[in-house]
């Protein structure tokens, strides 16, 4: 145990430590040397650590600078690309120059980050493409393959992020075929991981870190290693992410491609076995029928699709159909390694659907994702702290970290949904001064309007006049996307500043767009509560519409709705106010991200303030001056310039 470790990162932050002789105009903050000091003794001790560290904190160097220094090997895992790339490309490059050390640091994203060679050389050898525009961002992605060390898709610029092009293209487990592969060398996925095996810091994601996990647990091949200390930074996020892996999920589009692969291997080298190739063409045909069937009726929740007595007679008819197609291949395994790998694949496949259509396990959520062309099933848990447990091994210091992790000064909610028994907790508030740099207007007279128009109509009142007080520079972030698209018509020739909003562009394109402009209006959902960081007054008012309530028809909701029924407790306290307030807790986050920001946020529902559980939501935000007048909101970002 390195007892000199504390002591160590102390001096790091201190007032005449490294930080402060290589970063101009570092300032000293007691919270974030708190913080430091606790994950050191976490590391040290070998016990875990939850510890929410408010906007200000720097709970980044907090932690790396004891994960850097503990000579350990760690894993830095985080909730977003842009968190993930800032570590490896930003932040770390920094600290390892300030403190003079040279361990060797790997960044390791997900599969479907990284080009396959393999899918690449099939798609423009094959004649499978028919749509130009798809064909000609192909090409595009080609020429970049070429010139790329790493094939990491998120430094392709030459197409759009949403080109249906790149999902054709990028590794994903159900196409790889392993040391089979005539790229298997060169393979990008393969050397990003060799590399990440070999380094002291490794930093991947949230989704990454959860699959390779489970992988582990069912005794397949290891991706990452048994580190000695796993981070999480924004771990808020986890619950919801474990059970996305803790459950299950099938994308119809990975069975297409399996039967694909068939077809080709039939075409190729099988041809000697006609059966194969009229059942694979049969089996083909009858998914893609009931896919359509699903697309038609554009219902999410499976549960409600189930007394339909077509639709499960088509169900079960594929069920059939594959069945007997995975009979008829097993008679074929010896001939070809390709072959053997794909009758397994499908094995698996066919028992995820299976167990989807009987929908027979009232402790979880059965949905289905309509994305381009093709739907996804999931089968999501409505808990999951004790399949956490098993993946927390003793051996190993466990730290969380977020901005937002505490409901009304309490971090029990996040340990028992993470199944965390025994962990140190800890909440260190942001070192800003809210009630001299920020205003919280909730403003008076709000209608309580049932029609969304209405209700559109209203919030842009309010917008008006605080958007042209702040000179634009205003987020407005909505809870739907269809109240987003509404106010963006209305405020059409109402405002004399830029608009932007979301679906115009990628995440990154409109925010890179929204600081050269420096005075725009971005309007956004979901995607931009989170993950964030526009400081100085290029960024003076955040306008959110409501509460984040969860929609109380979201089926994953429900089903966890009825299990805290069922242990008499109330699901709207248990489960959708806590979800509501750290959703809000991010929401707000955007406005003050530094020590010389000046803000307003305006909340346009009154409910925070007439309703008994709003003092839930007060509690938890940080201690901003409140008002209900608009016109002292409108005075305040006045004086902003």
């Amino acid at each position: 145990m390195n007892i000199r470790l504390t002591q160590d990162v102390q001096q790091v932050f201190a007032p005449d430590g490294s930080l402060s002789r290589h970063i101009k105009g570092y300032s000293c903050r007691v919270q974030q040397q708190t913080m430091a000091t606790r994950v050191s003794e976490t590391l040290q001790k070998g016990d875990n650590l939850v510890v929410e560290a408010g906007t200000g904190v720097g709970k980044t160097y907090a932690y790396l600078v004891p994960a850097l220094l503990s000579g350990k090997q760690v894993i830095v895992s985080t909730g977003s690309k842009n968190l993930q790339e800032q570590l490896f490309f930003k932040d770390l490059p920094a600290l390892l120059n300030i403190l003079g050390i040279r361990p060797k640091v790997a960044l390791l994203k997900g599969r479907s980050n990284y080009l396959c060679q393999y899918l690449m050389e099939k798609q423009l050898s094959g004649v499978e493409v028919n749509d130009g525009k798809i064909l000609d961002d192909l090409l595009r992605i080609d020429q970049w393959a070429s010139q790329t060390v790493d094939g990491d898709i998120g430094s392709l610029y030459a197409v759009p992020e949403n080109s249906p092009a790149i999902p054709l293209v990028v590794s994903s487990k159900e196409s790889c075929i392993g040391k089979a592969c005539d790229h298997y060398e060169a393979c990008f996925t393969r050397k990003a991981r060799a590399k990440a095996l070999d380094a002291k810091i490794i930093v991947v994601n949230h989704h990454l870190f959860f699959a390779d996990r489970i992988l582990k647990e069912t005794g397949f091949a290891e991706l990452l290693p048994d580190s000695d200390v796993v981070i999480f930074d924004e771990a808020h996020l986890l619950p919801d992410i474990a059970v996305t892996y803790f459950g299950q999920q099938l994308s119809i589009k990975s069975l297409i491609r399996l039967l694909e692969r068939f077809n080709e291997l039939y075409r190729t080298q099988m041809a000697d076995s006609p059966q194969i190739g009229a059942m694979t063409a049969r089996c083909h045909t009858q998914l893609l029928h009931w896919q359509g069937l699903l697309f038609a009726t554009e219902e999410r929740d499976w549960r409600r699709l189930i007394g339909d007595k077509a639709l499960m007679e088509a169900s079960w008819a594929l069920v059939s159909e594959l069945t007997a197609y995975r009979t008829m291949l097993l008679g074929y395994l010896g001939r070809n390694e390709a072959f053997d790998d794909g009758v397994e694949k499908i094995d698996g496949l066919l028992s995820k659907l299976t167990v989807f259509i009987q929908c027979d396990n009232p402790d979880s959520a059965y949905s289905i994702d309509y994305g381009y062309q093709h739907l996804t099933l999931r089968i999501s848990p409505i808990k999951v702290a004790k399949e956490c447990q098993s993946l927390f091994s003793p051996d190993v210091s466990w730290i969380f970290t977020s901005a937002t992790l505490q409901i009304n000064r309490d971090l029990s909610l996040f340990t028992k949904a993470m199944g965390l028994e025994k962990a140190n907790t800890s909440i260190l508030d942001s070192p800003f001064d809210y009630r001299r740099q920020s205003l919280f207007c909730v403003p008076r007279h709000l209608a309580s309007v049932t029609s969304q128009e209405r209700a559109a109509r209203q919030l842009v009142e309010v917008a008006v006049k605080a958007i042209n007080a702040a000179k634009g520079r205003t987020f407005m972030l909505f809870t739907s996307h269809r109240m987003l698209n509404l106010v963006a018509v209305m405020l059409q020739g109402r405002i004399d500043y830029p608009l932007l909003v979301q679906g115009q562009a990628g995440k990154q394109t409109l925010l890179k767009k929204y600081r050269q402009l420096g005075n725009a209006v971005l309007l956004g959902t979901g995607a931009f509560w989170e993950g964030v960081d526009v400081r100085g007054k290029l960024l003076s008012c955040v306008i959110i519409d409501k509460l984040p309530f969860v929609s109380p028809d979201d089926n994953l909701y429900k089903a966890r709705a009825d299990g805290v029924q069922r242990e008499g407790k109330d699901p709207f306290m248990t489960l959708s106010l806590p979800q509501a307030v750290i959703a809000l807790n991010q929401g707000v986050g955007r406005l003050i991200r530094d020590e010389k920001d000046r803000g307003v946020l305006i909340l346009c529902d009154n409910r925070i303030v007439n309703r008994p559980y709003g003092q839930a939501f007060i509690n938890s935000l940080p201690p901003m001056h409140r008002t209900r007048d608009l016109d002292s909101a409108v005075h305040f970002l006045q004086t902003i310039d």
